[in-house]
């Protein structure tokens, strides 16, 4: 017997719509619209339940009939009685009807988890009760003892209840539900911290498992890889290497069988051209990867590219705003694989930089790209004349870059000697390459194989990377196994290298409460600038700022911190916040310095949130549901 598969919901099935039983409940609706319940000791936060399998929707609490619902349908609670709980699919006082009691699970929060890419790590376990999963956290060899459990997966008497897919299916892009209950954070003996998460699923139906997807499929695998490149006067020697690496890849595709498999592009930036129109531009999308169009027919356009002819104002450019045309004018859906390698001698424009273009930072422009699947590399020239810049920008792109278990794919060059970037970029493009070709089981020949460590370590990287790719490619052409797990017990880490990231977790929340969450930000930021010359006045302009719009003006009459002034469903999750838990001691205690990045922290998330609200397919409309109740899985990276 083998260990079933945790079940990843498609978001269709999530909200069931029960027609028989809604058009039996419509004729005895009141007039009037009800509220659903509230969460006990909150203003806004109504009750939640998550329906197990079997579930029977009835007309009245101990009805005889009642019709199948189901299992794993979220509902709003609007009335407990003897055991019995009225439900409706909205909060807009339509009900559907009654459920017994015991056949509902509360759902307090609406954290989630969202499965990281498996490739290069252990396949997430679930266990059936909280004592096996504290047991295994807590084990002297925690690794060796989750090999033992992971055999032993399957057979009678296992703790094991449900492994994680083998292919990774993309939250962003198939929507699934895997609800966390409870989450508790469990410092090891070492100082590693994990967190023990309760989580429940279940089929949402019963059905016949889809097939996973056929390896033979892997062989329309496409890979895309945008340069975005920085042309400023410094950067003609690493231009026309890149062009001439770009060639070489080109050439020895020629009228091989890959030849429909690879595309290349390329974006150049500089920076602002406010002051200095002789730039000419701070973005430019030179090329798309293009597969209507030959590999070859990208060759006349790089030829066009040069650096520029003037200096920038400042050592740092635009970076970000490259990237941010890479991730956003390429049609990304058409590649399996999805690369974006960043080549530059300088350091990116921070947010606060009045000369961005885009008011992004790093954790926001990262966030972009993985929303959209997507691989960010750095090659960074270390030249002797940005030397005072080295530090800051390597902090930049080592961040940037970071992508699970291949670490952070940044790969500096050291003097930045035109021969030394040549071995870089060819090394990176070679394996990337190479990598596709392998994937679609159509090798080709005349690439040179890492010959140095440094070159090891990139093909390794590059490998990981790529398997993450197909795992994804994997899980969007084939589908996942639904096993018949109620409640179990997981944790959101890698059982061999906790330092690696399983399971992300994430809040799912609606446009109404984003936008919500935004007014109060820019509330905060309103407060702060207002109180700059003052900082003692901070927490007055936060109290005059919200008693006008709260539902419970008292509450923030008493408001002793800034998270009392956000939405209820950021209270109590477990996360770190820099702004949640801020006092008004602590506000005056960070000082001027502190206050500012308090601030810029504040706005970056605006502008984050502002891009979120702004791409409709990152958005999932259940059922029919109305504009506002559309939700996205926010990652706590991404709260205040």
């Amino acid at each position: 017997m083998t260990p079933r598969r945790i079940l990843l919901l498609a978001s269709a099935a999530i909200l069931s719509n029960v027609q028989t039983v809604q058009a039996q409940q419509r004729a005895i609706r009141p007039a009037q619209a009800r509220q659903p319940l509230l969460i006990p000791g909150k203003t806004t936060l109504f009750q939640r339940v998550i329906l197990r399998p079997g579930a029977t929707l009835h007309a009245q609490p101990g009805a005889a009939q009642g019709q199948p619902i189901a299992g794993f349908t979220v509902a709003h609670v609007y009335a407990r009685r003897d055991g019995w709980v009225e439900i409706g699919r909205e909060a807009d006082g339509r009900t559907d009807g009654w459920v017994r009691e015991d056949r509902a699970i509360d759902w307090r929060h609406t954290m989630v988890g969202a499965f990281t890419n498996p490739a290069g790590r252990e396949r997430t376990m679930f266990l059936r009760d909280a004592a096996s999963l504290r047991g295994l956290l807590s084990a002297p060899d925690m690794a060796q003892e989750a090999v033992a459990l992971r055999a032993a997966a399957g057979q009678p008497g296992s703790p094991v209840v449900a492994l994680e897919p083998e292919t990774f299916i993309d939250i962003q892009r198939n929507f699934y539900l895997l609800p966390i209950l409870e989450a508790e954070t469990v410092q090891r003996r070492d100082g590693t911290q994990m967190r023990a998460l309760e989580v429940i699923s279940a089929p949402a139906e019963l059905r016949q498992a889809p097939q996973q997807a056929d390896p033979a499929r892997l062989r329309d695998f496409r890979g895309g890889v945008v340069f975005v490149i920085d042309t400023t006067i410094s950067m003609q020697a690493s231009i026309d290497r890149t062009r001439e690496a770009i060639r070489r890849i080109v050439g020895r595709i020629g009228d091989t069988a890959v030849r429909d498999n690879f595309r290349f592009g390329m974006v150049a930036y500089r920076a602002d051209i406010s002051t200095r129109p002789q730039l000419e531009y701070v973005t430019r999308l030179v090329a798309a990867p293009d597969l209507s169009q030959p590999p070859e027919a990208i060759l006349p356009a790089l030829e066009q590219v040069r650096a520029a002819t003037v200096a920038t104002e400042r050592f740092d450019e635009d970076a970000i705003a490259g990237l941010r045309v890479a991730i956003d004018q390429v049609d990304w859906q058409a590649f399996g694989g999805r690369y974006v390698v960043l080549i530059t001698d300088a350091g990116a424009l921070d947010a606060t930089d009045p000369k961005s273009q885009t008011r992004l930072g790093i954790a926001e422009i990262k966030a972009l790209a993985e929303a959209r699947g997507i691989a960010l590399f750095a090659i960074h020239l270390l030249t002797p004349e940005g030397q005072s810049n080295h530090a800051h920008a390597r902090a930049q792109y080592t961040e940037l870059t970071r992508y699970g278990a291949a670490g952070s794919l940044y790969f500096p060059v050291a003097g930045g000697s035109p021969q030394a970037f040549d071995r870089v970029v060819n090394g990176l493009t070679n394996a990337l390459f190479r990598q596709v070709a392998d994937t679609v089981g159509r090798p080709i020949g005349g690439i040179e194989p890492a010959r140095t460590p440094e070159a090891e370590r990139m093909a390794q990287q590059v490998e990981i990377v790529a398997t993450a790719m197909r795992l994804a490619y994997m899980g969007r052409e084939g589908g996942t196994t639904a096993p018949d797990v109620v409640r179990s017990f997981t944790t959101d880490r890698d059982l061999r290298d906790p330092t690696v990231t399983a399971l992300d977790i994430r809040v799912l929340l609606t446009r109404n409460q984003l936008s919500d969450l935004s007014q109060a930000l820019t509330r905060i930021l309103d407060a702060g600038l207002a109180g700059r010359t003052d900082p003692r006045s901070f927490f007055g302009q936060l109290r005059a700022a919200f008693a006008a719009t709260a539902r419970d003006p008292a509450r923030l009459g008493n408001l002793s911190r800034v998270g009392q002034a956000l939405g209820e469903y950021l209270d109590g999750l477990p996360y770190q916040s820099q702004v949640m838990d801020l006092s008004e001691q602590d506000w005056i205690a960070s000082g001027a310095a502190g206050q500012r990045e308090i601030i810029n922290s504040i706005e970056r998330k605006l502008r984050l949130y502002q891009e979120f609200a702004a791409r409709p397919d990152l958005w999932v409309t259940l059922d029919g549901r109305p504009g506002g109740e559309a939700f996205f899985p926010v990652p706590f990276d991404a709260l205040p």
